[in-house]
C-alpha cells in the first residue's frame, strides 16, 4: 500500500472511508451524522464530537434540539473511565435545575423575562387584568379562548355548583391540630377530595380514561376541573376557620368567587352579609394574575405526578406541596418577615449592606425568569393604592418604600437586575385585608389551581398520549464494591454521612432512663 499511494493520499483516503457508515435508528428519526459543512442558514446545529471525529446534524425545530438526538452521539470508553459513565450508551444532557430544559410543547403561557412580559393565550397579562375577571381567564386558561356569553354562564355556574363540600369534610378538617399550617391542610384536603370520585380515577376506570378526547372523555375531565375550581376556595375557607375555631359556612349563591371565598372565610351569621367590593375585586384581581406563570415548580411538580396517569387531585395535591416551599408560594409571607425585621425606614441602609455582606437575605426583589421588572408587580402596586384607600395604609408601607428605592438605586442590586417582584407588594395587600401571614400561601395556591389544571388538561390531550416523565442522572458514587463485614468496617467522620444523634426530653428521656423487658440498650 505504501508503494502504491502516497501519504497525503492515503490519509484522504482513511478519512473518506470513516465517514461511511450505515444510518442509525436516531439518524433515520433525523438526526444525521456527516463529515461536510453545513451550509449557514439550515435548520440544523452541527455537533462535531472529537473523540470520535464524527459529525452530526441536529435539526432545529421552534428554536430548540431534541436532548436524545444526543443518545446517537456514542463513544468508546476511554482509558481508565467509569463504566458508569455508560459513554457507549451516548450523551446525556446535563441541566440542574431545568435551566434550559423544554419537556412539553405548550399553547398556554408566554413569559419574556428579558422584557417584562407575560401573555395567557396571548393576551396581556395588563389587559386581563383591567378588563376580565379570575374565572373568565380561568377559562381562556384552560380551554384556549375567551368565553362567549352562554359559555361564561355554564362555566361559572358549574364551578359554583360544585363549591360545596360532602358533610364528613368536617370531621376531616377537625382532626388537623388547632395550630397547623393552613398549607399543611389544603396541600392534604386535596388529596382526600379525590378519595370521593373513583370516576375521576385512571387506576380504576382505565388508563385512557382522560387521553381519548371523545365526548364522554372530556366530559368526565371537565366535572373534576369543575369541581377542583370551585372547591379551592370552599377548602382554603374551611382551613382558615379551622384555626379560627369556627363553625364552616356553605358557599352562598349570587356572590362572585372571590365575594363567595371571603363569605365563606368572615361570615357569623350576620343577614345579608356581603364582603367589600374593593376587597373582592382586589383579590380578584390578585387571582386573576397569580393563575399561571408557565413551567413554574409547581406546575411542574403537577405534570410530573400526573403524567403517572395518577388522578386530577392527587396531581394538584403534589402541585400544592411544591408551593409550599419559600422559594416559590411562600416568598410574599418572607417578604413581610423580611420588613418586620426591619422594622422602621430608617433601618434600611444597614440592612442594605448586609445583604450585600451575604449576612441578610432580600425577599421580593428578583425572578428566576423576568431580569428586569415582574409585570404583575406594576399591577399590584395599582391594586394596593385602592385596598390602602378602604383598609388604611400599613405601618410597613413606609419602610417597603425605603426599601424599594434604596434597592433601585444601588448599583450592586441595578447590576444584578434585582427588580420588585409581584410578591414584594401582595404580601402588604394580604396584611392589609387582614389575612395572617401562614395564610399567604393559600392565597396563593387557590388561583393557581387554574393553572395547575391548564397545563394538566393540555398534556392528557396531547399528540402521541401522555408520557411517564423519567429524567436521566450522572451517576457520580461508587463503582462496583463488595460487601464489608461489620466488624472490619472503618467509620467515616463526616457530618453529611453519619445519623445524627437526637437529644430527647420528657417522656422519651425518662423511657431511655427506665427498664423494661425488651429494652433496646440506650447509650445516653
Amino acid at each position: 500500500m505504501t508503494k502504491c499511494f502516497s501519504s497525503a493520499l492515503l490519509k484522504q483516503l482513511v478519512h473518506y472511508l470513516k465517514s461511511l457508515s450505515f444510518p442509525s435508528i436516531n439518524q433515520i428519526m433525523g438526526v444525521s451524522r456527516n463529515t461536510t459543512s453545513t451550509k449557514v442558514g439550515n435548520s440544523t446545529l452541527t455537533v462535531r464530537d472529537n473523540r470520535t471525529g464524527r459529525v452530526y446534524d441536529v435539526p432545529i425545530t421552534d428554536n430548540s434540539i431534541s436532548a436524545t438526538a444526543f443518545k446517537d452521539m456514542k463513544a468508546s470508553p476511554a482509558s481508565g473511565e467509569r463504566v458508569e459513565n455508560e459513554t457507549n450508551k451516548g450523551l446525556r444532557v446535563s441541566d440542574k435545575g431545568f435551566l434550559n430544559t423544554a419537556v412539553i410543547r405548550s399553547e398556554i403561557t408566554y413569559i419574556d423575562g428579558d422584557a417584562g412580559v407575560l401573555r395567557y393565550r396571548g393576551y396581556p397579562i395588563e389587559q386581563l387584568a383591567l378588563h376580565s375577571s379570575h374565572l373568565e381567564t380561568a377559562h381562556l386558561l384552560i380551554y384556549g379562548s375567551l368565553p362567549t356569553e352562554s359559555q361564561s354562564q355554564l362555566f361559572e355556574k358549574e364551578v359554583s355548583h360544585h363549591g360545596v363540600m360532602h358533610s364528613d369534610a368536617e370531621q376531616f378538617f377537625r382532626s388537623f391540630r388547632y395550630d397547623a399550617h393552613p398549607m399543611a391542610i389544603l396541600t392534604s384536603a386535596f388529596a382526600y377530595l379525590g378519595s370521593y370520585y373513583a370516576e375521576a380515577n385512571p387506576s380504576l376506570q382505565g388508563q385512557t380514561l382522560y387521553s381519548k378526547g371523545d365526548q364522554s372523555s372530556l366530559a368526565v375531565m371537565d366535572r373534576q376541573i369543575y369541581r377542583l375550581i370551585g372547591k379551592a376556595t370552599t377548602l382554603a375557607a374551611m382551613a382558615y376557620r379551622v384555626r379560627q375555631g369556627r363553625d364552616f359556612v356553605t358557599p352562598p349563591t349570587g356572590l362572585s368567587y372571590t365575594g363567595s371565598f371571603l363569605y365563606q372565610m368572615d361570615h357569623l351569621g350576620q343577614e345579608n352579609y356581603i364582603p367589600n367590593p374593593v376587597l373582592e375585586k382586589a383579590l380578584d384581581v390578585l387571582f386573576l394574575i397569580h393563575a399561571d406563570h408557565e413551567l413554574n415548580a409547581s406546575a411542574t411538580t403537577v405534570l410530573q405526578t400526573g403524567s403517572s396517569l395518577v388522578d386530577p387531585y392527587s396531581a394538584i395535591a403534589a402541585g400544592c406541596a411544591s408551593l409550599y416551599g419559600p422559594l416559590h408560594g411562600g416568598a410574599n409571607e418572607a417578604v413581610i418577615r423580611m420588613l418586620i425585621s426591619i422594622g422602621k425606614p430608617e433601618n434600611v441602609p444597614a440592612f442594605i449592606e448586609a445583604v450585600k455582606k451575604r449576612e441578610k437575605v432580600l425577599s421580593g426583589f428578583g425572578h428566576r425568569v423576568y431580569k428586569t421588572s415582574d409585570p404583575r408587580s406594576f399591577i399590584v402596586r395599582k391594586m394596593a393604592d385602592e385596598v390602602f384607600k378602604v383598609t388604611g395604609k400599613d405601618e410597613l408601607l413606609e419602610t417597603a418604600m425605603a426599601l424599594h428605592e434604596a434597592a433601585m438605586g444601588d448599583e450592586y442590586f441595578v447590576k444584578r437586575k434585582l427588580a420588585p417582584n409581584v410578591d414584594f407588594c401582595s404580601g402588604l395587600i394580604y396584611r392589609a385585608m387582614g389575612f395572617p401571614l401562614d395564610f399567604f400561601p393559600v392565597l396563593f395556591a387557590v388561583p393557581r389551581v387554574v393553572g395547575w389544571l391548564a397545563h394538566w388538561r393540555q398534556m392528557m390531550l396531547q399528540d402521541g398520549g401522555v408520557k411517564i416523565w423519567r429524567p436521566r442522572q450522572i451517576y457520580v458514587g461508587p463503582t462496583k464494591r463488595d460487601y464489608v463485614p461489620v466488624d472490619e468496617r472503618v467509620k467515616i467522620d463526616d457530618l453529611k454521612r453519619t445519623p445524627s444523634a437526637i437529644d430527647h426530653s420528657g417522656i422519651s428521656k425518662r423511657t431511655m432512663l427506665a427498664s423494661f423487658k425488651g429494652q433496646i440498650p440506650s447509650k445516653l
